[in-house]
């Protein structure tokens, strides 16, 4: 007999956990299927290592400034490669350990192992047949890496592969600028590691406003070596390491991170076999408000939907795709405002619209230079931009790019603002506290209203409650 369920989840990671917390508030006959390592990739190969390497990293950047600031003895201190990279694991290992616990908690309900499809509402797992009202993939993605690049071995890592290195080498390459690529390439440097950096295209770290990208590309340049526009290929240089060529130049290297970015993890779930399932060009077929599979009743969540990767917008989808599995006319829900950080120095991010998202007039730009602000020049922290973008007519806040300061903070203000409908006037009317890399946010705003036409005639101050100031 076959096993029955009323959902199935397949996946325990960030999605596929939330998944299953939202749909055991409507039941609990929910099966959890795993297939690899437990443990989700932000905790395991993504945000939380990574962030424990760069803490280290920006700390040793900021010795610097201290030198030059009076502090004797510091900037040439030194790195120990195999002590930081057990910090950095031990961090890992303690905090994807909870989502382990939570998955393998469920005693028999959570199984193991990589099942397949026979038809919409059947799968096949170790020989036995699963029948389900509905399942959830939530089997995340995997990182692209060239075939003949295989062949070099653990000379070229990828972020799956990267934390367990006990050496970072003394020269290394990092092929591809965008989050991973800019977080760990620029740590690395900062670290001491010659780093020499390529990507394909001319924008980095997610950014497309080309002022913002800039900014941010200089404060690279200032830490490793960056090429833009660069088709690389890679070749066995024995015992040297390996030897990178884009174009006409090449370099040779110790090893290589590979960052091209990740592909869905669907092979081997039959999905081709279920009529409805992809689309003429072999993609799924999604919708993406409900996340689901044509009218099958199959839904996807978190990066294996192609849609944000990023953790919080796998726990939203792992929500999202609960509930329309469990409701045959659900309520309609909205998406949280776009929100993207990257945690270089200075922290790159968007929000809301970017950049290349906006429509082609009705809004304005509004720019802070954060290589004069003050706060940020105490700190020796003073590079990078930020730009916003207002709605011309009503000045309501469209979105933001930056490469700034505490841009992670910045991010989430406008964020906020952004999800509530702000208009420039009412974040002017907000307090800012000097000095803060906050009053960078201001005379950003202040920079758009301007564009608006004439001042309102009362000071940016808040309106008593009823109407016009007393």
């Amino acid at each position: 007999m076959a096993r029955r369920a009323r959902v199935v989840i397949i996946g325990a990671g960030t999605a596929g956990l939330t998944a299953l917390a939202e749909a055991r508030r409507w039941t609990e006959d929910v099966l959890l299927i795993q297939h690899g390592p437990y443990g989700t990739t932000c905790a395991r190969v993504g945000c939380m290592p990574s962030k424990a390497l760069l803490a280290v990293a920006h700390g040793r950047r900021a010795l610097r400034h201290l030198e030059a600031a009076g502090l004797r003895g510091v900037e040439g201190a030194e790195v120990d490669h195999a002590a930081l990279m057990g910090h950095v694991r031990a961090h890992r290992d303690r905090l994807s350990a909870g989502p382990a616990r939570q998955a393998q908690g469920l005693g028999e309900r959570s199984l193991y192992g990589r099942p397949r499809f026979i038809d919409p509402h059947t799968l096949e797992l170790d020989g036995e047949r699963i029948e389900a009202e509905a399942t959830i993939i939530a089997t995340g993605t995997e990182p692209v890496v060239p075939e003949p690049w295989r062949a070099l071995g653990d000379r070229v890592a990828t972020s799956e592969t990267f934390f367990e290195r006990t050496h970072l080498g003394r020269r290394a390459a990092v092929v591809g600028l965008g989050p991973i690529g800019v977080e760990l390439g620029q740590g690395l440097a900062e670290l001491g590691v010659e780093v020499h950096a390529f990507q394909r295209g001319e924008r980095v770290a997610g950014l497309s406003d080309p002022v913002v990208n800039d900014a941010l590309l200089d404060a690279l340049r200032g830490e490793m070596a960056v090429t833009t526009g660069a088709t690389v290929e890679l070749e066995d240089a024995g015992a040297a390491g390996v030897r990178v060529r884009a174009g006409e130049a090449a370099v040779e290297v110790d090893w290589v991170l590979a960052a091209l970015g990740r592909r869905p993890s669907l092979d081997g779930l039959g999905l081709d076999a279920l009529p409805g399932a992809l689309d003429g060009s072999g993609a799924p077929a999604l919708d993406p408000q409900t996340l689901r599979l044509g009218d099958l009743p199959i839904f996807l969540a978190g990066d294996v939907s192609g849609q944000r990767p990023l953790m919080h917008e796998a726990a939203d989808e792992g929500r999202l795709a609960a509930y329309h599995a469990l409701h045959a006319a659900p309520e309609p829900l909205e998406r949280r405002t776009p929100l993207g950080i990257v945690f270089t120095a200075p922290q790159a991010a968007r929000v809301g619209l970017g950049w290349r998202e906006l429509p082609e007039d009705g809004w304005v730009q509004g720019s802070a230079d954060f290589g004069r602000q003050s706060r940020a020049q105490l700190e020796g922290r003073n590079e990078g931009r930020l730009h916003l973008y207002a709605d011309a007519g009503s000045g309501r806040l469209l979105g933001a790019e930056m490469a700034t300061p505490d841009g992670e903070h910045l991010a989430h203000l406008l964020a906020w603002s952004i999800q509530r409908g702000a208009t420039l006037d009412e974040l002017l009317e907000m307090p800012y506290y000097h000095p803060c890399t906050e009053e960078g946010l201001r005379t950003a705003v202040q920079s758009a209203r301007k564009q608006l036409g004439p001042r309102r005639p009362q000071p940016d101050l808040p309106r008593r409650p009823g109407g016009a100031p007393g």
